[in-house]
């Protein structure tokens, strides 16, 4: 009796054992799955992350490319406006020069036979109908002569100049055999300076220009004599050759 109620009691402990044991392995197993669970998501994440860094790391190369390229833009653009305001510089100073040889080559002459300024970047000679020409005439007067001679002195030692010989008149009609109107005029008095200094001094005509203005340039009221007698004038327009100034600014536009 004794010996059954042992057995029984061995069984139902061992029974115990085995039930713990498979409760203890069912808590084992959900702790398992629980695991392989939460290292299935950090692995995801863990990837998902790698992948955003290498996106970002990307990214910040992309950005640092470009901003290397930026700079070297700026670069390029802060040497070529350098270049570009010491040409314009060089330019003014040149004007400035051209100006002061002018004005030396012309102080024989007074302000009514002719003026001299600088304007824009240009050196402007306005010689007076009175100093060059006889009332209506194209033909140049001696002491007219006198002053493109002084003049093509200049013109001869700066050949890196463009001129441009304009000719003007005031507002009263002109009807001759030689000129049909005040334009006709203009433009052959503009001629005649033109090849006095091209014939008689020996400038360049590659870098002369003549042309006519007529009576639609005044500088001065036409309605009074003294205004009209300023308006009739030949102006000689000097102006330092621009081709590598803008040949730069076009290199610079086209850069962008």
């Amino acid at each position: 009796m004794l010996a059954e109620m042992a057995a029984t009691a061995s069984k139902d402990s061992l029974q115990g054992l085995l039930n713990n044991s498979r409760e203890v392995g069912n808590q084992l197993s959900a702790q398992v799955k629980n695991l392989l669970r939460d290292t299935t998501k950090m692995g995801n994440s863990i990837r998902q992350y790698q992948s955003m860094l290498n996106v970002n790391m990307t990214e910040q190369e992309k950005l640092n490319a470009l901003l290397s390229q930026k700079k070297n833009e700026l670069n390029e653009r802060e040497r070529t406006i350098n270049e570009l305001q010491d040409m314009i510089k060089a330019q003014n100073d040149k004007v400035q020069n051209l100006l002061s040889n002018v004005k030396d080559a012309l102080l024989g002459f007074s302000t009514d036979e002719l003026t001299v300024r600088e304007k824009d970047g240009k050196v402007y000679v306005a010689m007076s109908d009175k100093l060059l020409f006889q009332s209506g005439s194209a033909r140049l007067d001696k002491r007219g002569e006198e002053a493109l001679g002084k003049l093509a002195e200049v013109l001869n030692k700066q050949t890196d100049i463009d001129v441009f010989i304009e000719g003007h008149t005031d507002n009263k009609p002109i009807n001759t055999v030689q000129f049909k109107d005040n334009w006709d005029l203009s433009v052959i008095r503009a001629t005649s300076v033109v090849r006095i200094l091209i014939k008689n001094y020996n400038v360049n005509p590659l870098q002369i220009q003549p042309s006519g203005r007529g009576e639609y340039m005044p500088i001065d009221d036409n309605e009074t004599i003294e205004g009209r007698s300023k308006n009739r004038r030949t102006e000689i327009i000097m102006a330092p050759k621009l081709d590598k100034l803008f040949q730069m600014l076009q290199s610079s536009e086209e850069s962008k």
